[in-house]
Order: structure tokens, then C-alpha cells, then sequence
């Protein structure tokens, strides 16, 4: 399928290139010849179907796993054979659709292993962390809001505050880039208010974002640039506006009646 492109071309080197990336899963191609590219500061929202590809995709540019073809550019650097922990320690790190963490540490336990292992390769942990390892996790907790949890144990925590915990821990390594997939799933729509008042936060601190999203409405009102998914295919990539625009966006995702729904919603965003 043909993919529509608004992206704008500013000139400025991207922070993240995709290149002609497929990945295959015996005859099924779970990404097909996709390229893109994020520029530093901007927001990338990637919304398909269930099976689209797009959690693969990021297992491919986070390192999970290998593509079968194409390249993955970081920084301006080839990282398309590096591990997870040596583009973490680049600037580009993720948080998953189902929460992760330490289930019996503390939350404040777990963003320190962020702070403390995601900068730099450390093959003899010492008996200390470092101040400034500390001082990372203590303003990541604040920055997402966990500062009266701080000392609860993982495991007592609701969903909302597990994944708040997951992007404190990504954020207390310091990245240039952070994908999130799926961060508001499974939330309900004051959670969801108050993560996309988070993401603001984030990217005025200078960090670049690409996030996976079925809730569209948080996806348009974060991004700059929409990606949408479909058999491993990209089959639009540009602006909000067009995005409900586009027919084959709307008979293979959205559906009439999403589109109706996000356009007005578009538009009360421009008339404020």
C-alpha cells in the first residue's frame, strides 16, 4: 500500500532514521520496507490495528531484535547490530506496553537502577550509588509525580503509578530519545489527561519522543507528526488533520465514526 507523507523536511539531521527496515516471522512480514525519520524535539505518534507491526518495530530499533533488512540510525551513528543496554547508553530508551519493573523494591529503588545503569556500562556494580545517580532518580520521581510513593513497594502500586515508574526509569538515564508503547493503555480518561500533561513536560525538557497509541485522541493531541500502521506497512505518515482525512486511514483503522469524532475534536483544539 501506498503511503501518504506530509512529513516536513527541515533540513536538520534526524535523530532517528529508519531505512528500509522489514522483519519477517517465517512467511509473515511484521514490518515490510519501512523507512522513516524522527527529527530532535518533535513528537512521532505511531497509531494501526492490533498486528500492524508497531511493537515490532520498536523491538527492531530498541534492539531487541534483529531486522532482516535495512539499517537503524541513531544520532548519526549505524546502531542497527547494537544491544538494548549500548543504545540506552546512547540516549534511546523505551517502556513497554506491560509494566515492568522490580515488584518488590521500592519505587524509588527501581528508578535508581535507571539512573544508575542506564548511562554507562558498569560490569562490577559498587556497594554505592553515586550522588549524582541519585539526584537523576529523585527528579525523574518528581518529574512524573511519584514523589508521595517513593518508598512503596512496586507490587502495592495501581497501573496508573506503574507506568509512571516505567517512564521514571527511563527518564532518570537521561535520554535523547524515549519511546513509550502504549503509556496510557488500560487508563481512565482523567489518568489519560494527566499523562499527556506529562508528555508536554517531557518534551520541554528536550527530549525527543516516539509513542505507540490506540487512544487516538491522546495520540493527535501529543504529536507532530502521525504514523499510521497496517500490515507491517506504513500507509500514512503527516499531520493530524490529514490523518482523518485520508480514506485508507479511515476504512482500515479509524472507521467513520472515529474520524467524525477526531476531526471535531481537531477542530475545538484549533479554535482555542
Amino acid at each position: 500500500m501506498a503511503a501518504m507523507n506530509e512529513g516536513r523536511d527541515d533540513g536538520a539531521r534526524p535523530l532517528l532514521a529508519c531505512e528500509d527496515v522489514s522483519k519477517h516471522y517465517g512467511a509473515m512480514a511484521a514490518v515490510s520496507r519501512l523507512s522513516l525519520d524522527v527529527r530532535p524535539g518533535e513528537v512521532l505518534g505511531i497509531g494501526g490495528p492490533n498486528g500492524a507491526g508497531k511493537t515490532t518495530l520498536f523491538d527492531v530499533i530498541t534492539g531487541l531484535t534483529a531486522p532482516d533488512q535495512g539499517r537503524v540510525m541513531f544520532d548519526g551513528r549505524d546502531v542497527t547490530k547494537a544491544s538494548p543496554q549500548a543504545l540506552c547508553h546512547m540516549g534511546l530508551v523505551r517502556t513497554f506496553q506491560l509494566n515492568a519493573g522490580y515488584d518488590t523494591l521500592t519505587a524509588r529503588e527501581n528508578v535508581l537502577v535507571g539512573a544508575y545503569f542506564g548511562q554507562r556500562n558498569i560490569v562490577i556494580p559498587g556497594f554505592r550509588v553515586s550522588a549524582q545517580a541519585k539526584r537523576r532518580a529523585e527528579d525523574a520521581m518528581d518529574l512524573v509525580g511519584l514523589a508521595d510513593v517513593r518508598n512503596a513497594i512496586v507490587k502495592n502500586l495501581p497501573v496508573y503509578q506503574r507506568k509512571l515508574l516505567m517512564m521514571a526509569s527511563a527518564l532518570a538515564s537521561e535520554p535523547k530519545l524515549l519511546m513509550m508503547d502504549e503509556p496510557v493503555g488500560g487508563l481512565n480518561p482523567h489518568e489519560i489527561d494527566d499523562v499527556m500533561k506529562l508528555v508536554e513536560r517531557v518534551r520541554r525538557s528536550g527530549v525527543t519522543i516516539v509513542l505507540i497509541e490506540h487512544v487516538m485522541r491522546f495520540l493527535v493531541a501529543l504529536s507532530d507528526r502521525v504514523m499510521i500502521m497496517h500490515h507491517g506497512e506504513k500507509i500514512y505518515e503527516g499531520s493530524s488533520e490529514g490523518l482523518v482525512r485520508d480514506k485508507t486511514v479511515v476504512e482500515v483503522y479509524l472507521g467513520a465514526g472515529a474520524s467524525q469524532r477526531l476531526k471535531h475534536l481537531i477542530e475545538e483544539r484549533r479554535a482555542r
